[in-house]
C-alpha cells in the first residue's frame, strides 16, 4: 500500500495573541496540494521506517522521525515496515513532518481503522496533524486544531511551490513576530478569505530569510491568480489559471534560479 503525504499550503494564516499556554492563537486557511512526500508499507513483525528521497538527509534520526511517533500513537495487532520517500524539504512551511504523519494516520485506517480519539492523538503529535489527516481544504482556528472543512472554486488549480533552499525554524518566526494582532481572517467564502486575508509571519520570516522576499517578488512578477508564503516560510506558492501558465512560470524561475527547489501539481 501506498499512501501521498500531501503539502500543506496556507492561503491566509493571521496571528491573533500569544495563550497563556505558549501557544498562540491562529486563524487560518489550510490547503492541500496533491503532490509530497510518499509513504509505502507493508506488514512486518515489527515497526521499522526507511527514508529515501532528495530530503532524506536532512532526517538522521528514524526513531525520533514523526512517522515512527505516529505509528506509536495508534493501537494496531501487527507491525508495519514503512519507506517514507522524502520528497518535501524539511523547515519550509509545507508541514512536511504533519503531511507524513497524516499519511501514516490514513494508512492505519484503510487497515484497521482509526480509535474513536484519533483527532486527540493527532493533535499530541503536531497542531497541523489533524488538518493534515484530512488534507482538505479548511478554515482552522485555536492552535490550528479546530477545523471547518470548505468547498474552495480554487480546487483543481495548477499550484507550483518554490523553496531557496533555505530551512526556517518555526519558533524562530513566530519568537521575531511583532505581536501586533491585525484583526480576524475573513469567512464564509474561501477564495474571498484568502485575497482578503494575509500571512502575518511573512515579514518576520523575511527579515530572518530575506531571500524569501526575492522568491516572492519573482514569483508574482509570473502573474499568477494567487501567490503567497506558506505558513513560516521559507516555501512560496503560486497558484495559476492554467497548466500553461504555470509551466511558462517555472521556466523562467528554473532559468534564473536552478539551485530553486520547485515542486508542480493541483489544489485538492
Amino acid at each position: 500500500m501506498t499512501e501521498t503525504a500531501y503539502a500543506k499550503i496556507n492561503l491566509a494564516l493571521h496571528v491573533r495573541h500569544r495563550r497563556d499556554d505558549g501557544y498562540h492563537e491562529l486563524e487560518t486557511l489550510f490547503a492541500f496540494v496533491d503532490r509530497g512526500d510518499v509513504l509505502s508499507v507493508e506488514p512486518a513483525d515489527e515497526d521499522s521506517l526507511k527514508i529515501t528521497g532528495e530530503f532524506a538527509w536532512v532526517l538522521d534520526d528514524p526513531f525520533g522521525n514523526i512517522v515512527a511517533k505516529a505509528l506509536g500513537a495508534l493501537p494496531r495487532p501487527d507491525g508495519l515496515r514503512i519507506t517514507l520517500e522524502k520528497n518535501l524539504p524539511v523547515a519550509a512551511g509545507l508541514g512536511g513532518g504533519s503531511a507524513d504523519a497524516g499519511a501514516v494516520f490514513r494508512l492505519i485506517e484503510r487497515l484497521h481503522g482509526l480509535p474513536g480519539d484519533w483527532l486527540e492523538r493527532a493533535a499530541k503529535l503536531g497542531a497541523d496533524v489533524p488538518a493534515c489527516v484530512a488534507s482538505v481544504t479548511a478554515y482552522g482556528r485555536g492552535t490550528g486544531t479546530e477545523l471547518e472543512p470548505v468547498i474552495a472554486d480554487f480546487s483543481g488549480m495548477p499550484v507550483l511551490l518554490v523553496n531557496p533552499r533555505v530551512a526556517l525554524s518555526t519558533r524562530d518566526v513566530f519568537a521575531a513576530w511583532d505581536g501586533v494582532d491585525r484583526g480576524p481572517l475573513g469567512t464564509g467564502d474561501p477564495t474571498f478569505a484568502a485575497w482578503e486575508g494575509r500571512n502575518d509571519l511573512e515579514l518576520p520570516a523575511i527579515e530572518l530569510c530575506p531571500v524569501i522576499g526575492q522568491v516572492l517578488k519573482e514569483l508574482r512578477d509570473t502573474q499568477p491568480w494567487f501567490a503567497r508564503m506558506s505558513g513560516s516560510g521559507a516555501t512560496c506558492f503560486g497558484i495559476f489559471e492554467t497548466q500553461e501558465r504555470l509551466d511558462e512560470a517555472a521556466q523562467t524561475l528554473q532559468a534564473a534560479h536552478p539551485g530553486w527547489w520547485q515542486m508542480q501539481g493541483r489544489i485538492r
